[in-house]
C-alpha cells in the first residue's frame, strides 16, 4: 500500500471542505498494483524501499521520517516501527491483489459508503497495526468489522471472475497513461495525479465542475 494515497486521501477530503456546498464529491476506489509481482511472503519495508529505489539504510530512514512527517502535517499516521509496549511487527510491503479484489466486492455490495469505510481500515491495518493485508484471513476479519458479510466477501476472493476484472481495471489505468498513485480520475476523463494541497483538489474540481457545467454554443 502506498502512503501517498492515505495523504492524498486526507488532502482531498480538505479540498471538498473548501468547497463544501458547492460541489459535491463521491470516491470510488480502483484497482492499481504498484508491486504486482511482490511474493506472498512480502518484503520488510525498509529493504524494498533500498533495492527498489537504490537508496542506502541511511537514505530510507530519513525519506521515511520525511514521509510521516509530510502524513502528519496532512493529517494522517505512519507507524513504521512501533512504540514503547507496541508489540506489532515491523513495516512489510505486501502483495494487495486479495485486498483490491476484496474492494471491489465492497464497492458492488454497498457502493461507495461501504468501500471507503473498508479502504479506510485496510490504510489502519498496514499502516497502523502493521497486519498482513495480504492474507485472507486477515482481509475477513477487517471486513466483517466495517460491516460486511463474510461469505460473500470469502467467495469473493476466490472468485477468478474477480481477479479477472481487477485486471481489467487496472489495464484500464495503463491505457490512461496512469503509472502511478495516488491518481483521482473525475467523472471518468480528468486526471488529478499525485498527492496535492487541499487548495489543489479544489480549483481543479472547479474547473471541471465549470467545464462539465459550460453551455455548448
Amino acid at each position: 500500500m502506498c502512503p501517498w494515497c492515505l495523504i492524498g486521501w486526507h488532502q482531498l477530503q480538505k479540498g471538498l471542505a473548501l468547497v463544501a456546498g458547492e460541489i459535491e464529491a463521491e470516491v470510488r476506489w480502483r484497482p492499481f498494483e504498484l508491486n504486482p509481482d511482490m511474493p506472498p511472503e512480502g518484503e520488510p519495508q525498509q529493504a524494498h524501499v533500498m533495492r527498489k529505489y537504490q537508496r542506502t539504510q541511511e537514505q530510507a530512514a530519513a525519506g521515511r521520517a520525511q514521509m510521516q512527517r509530510i502524513a502528519s502535517d496532512a493529517g494522517a499516521v505512519l507507524s513504521y516501527t512501533g512504540t514503547d509496549g507496541d508489540d506489532a511487527p515491523p513495516a512489510m510491503m505486501w502483495n494487495t491483489f486479495l485486498a483490491h479484489k476484496l474492494l471491489c466486492h465492497a464497492l458492488d455490495v454497498g457502493g461507495p459508503h461501504v468501500q471507503t469505510p473498508l479502504k479506510l481500515a485496510l490504510f489502519r491495518a498496514h499502516f497502523n497495526e502493521r497486519r498482513n493485508v495480504s492474507d485472507p484471513a486477515v482481509l475477513l476479519a477487517i471486513a466483517e468489522k466495517v460491516g460486511l458479510d463474510r461469505g460473500p466477501c470469502e467467495a469473493a476472493l476466490a472468485d477468478p471472475a474477480m481477479a479477472e476484472r481487477v485486471r481489467a481495471e487496472e489495464a484500464h489505468a495503463w491505457d490512461l497513461n496512469i503509472s502511478g498513485v495516488p491518481a483521482m480520475l473525475v467523472q471518468g476523463k480528468f486526471l488529478i495525479p499525485g498527492a496535492q494541497e487541499p487548495e489543489v483538489y479544489a480549483n481543479a474540481l472547479q474547473r471541471v465542475v465549470s467545464r462539465l457545467t459550460k453551455p455548448i454554443i
